[in-house]
């Protein structure tokens, strides 16, 4: 049910992406900047459309030209150290994707490694946190049925690898 990747988050087919956007959605660096080149222009005008995403929230949109059907945008937290409520900002971007994805009836999602890229966050960290809210999700009756963590990165994998062992996977 919860598998690590590694590879282009772009590719994956499943219903649903995550970007790990900034908060204007309006595309950027890294896994964002990716996301809305393969979607292509379109995404970009439904993102002007949504008017933004305050840090810790996310939105959806289509996917248009990617093969996933939504792009769900996670506005995560820039590290700024651990003493200004980064991990509760980053738990709540995993918290809001997972509502989303109930709430629209998506079996399958691909997560990137929110916040681990430009913005800093310890990528032990933030796996630990991603995997935790995903499993509480399970936990409580979510309907995905497939769940991937794409890493970009050998080391980023061997991170996710290494932490998903101790959830019992």
């Amino acid at each position: 049910m919860v598998e690590i990747v590694q590879g282009d988050i772009t590719a994956m087919k499943v219903d649903a992406i995550v970007n790990a956007a900034n908060p204007s959605l309006l595309g950027g660096g890294g896994v964002d900047g990716a996301i809305h080149r393969a979607a292509g222009p379109r995404l970009k005008a439904e993102c002007a459309m949504v008017g933004g995403c305050p840090t810790g929230s996310a939105k959806l949109t289509e996917g248009y030209d990617l093969p996933a059907r939504f792009v769900i945008h996670a506005v995560g937290p820039v590290w700024r150290g651990g003493d200004a409520g980064e991990d509760e900002l980053l738990a709540s971007c995993y918290r809001n994707v997972l509502r989303l994805a109930q709430e629209h009836r998506i079996d399958s999602i691909a997560f990137p490694s929110i916040s681990t890229g430009a913005y800093g966050f310890p990528i032990e960290r933030a796996c630990g946190i991603a995997l935790s809210e995903i499993f509480r999700a399970l936990d409580e009756g979510s309907r995905l049925k497939q769940i991937y963590c794409v890493c970009f990165s050998d080391a980023d994998f061997e991170v996710y690898e290494r932490i998903l062992a101790t959830f019992g996977e």
